[in-house]
């Protein structure tokens, strides 16, 4: 399935493919409890950046390997590059424009994230 998404504004969009059923995260770490983000992490090539990337400015914290994207206009996180996944792109659910008809919202204990991080490593190898 193709879906497509983008920030609140729409300076930003994307596509992005994922087979159904998801396995969409929902992780309790600080910054995913405080932003409501729901997880889909897929391959870097089965994510596409439409528009907007001078829109985009960059956040990173603790270690820095994560690239959290925002836009610049409204502040919404529709996209990063995660920790977990360096080789893939994690997607927030909430920014498709159509919420995914087959899925399934499991917890993802990312408040101790490095006993837990192994759990995501083969979510951006394609299958």
């Amino acid at each position: 399935m193709k879906y497509s998404g983008g920030c609140h504004c729409g300076a930003v969009r994307f596509e992005v493919e994922a087979s159904e059923p998801l396995e969409v995260e929902n992780c309790n770490c600080s910054i995913c409890r405080k932003s409501a983000y729901l997880h889909l992490i897929v391959p870097r090539a089965s994510f596409s950046l439409k528009q907007g990337e001078s829109a985009l400015i960059t956040y990173s914290f603790n270690t820095g390997v994560a690239q959290h994207y925002f836009c610049k206009t409204c502040g919404i996180k529709p996209f990063y590059v995660p920790r977990s996944n360096p080789d893939g792109v994690d997607v927030n659910v909430n920014c498709l424009d159509e919420r995914p008809q087959d899925m399934e919202i499991v917890k993802f204990e990312g408040s101790d994230w490095e006993q837990h991080a192994h759990k995501l490593a083969h979510k951006s190898n394609p299958a």
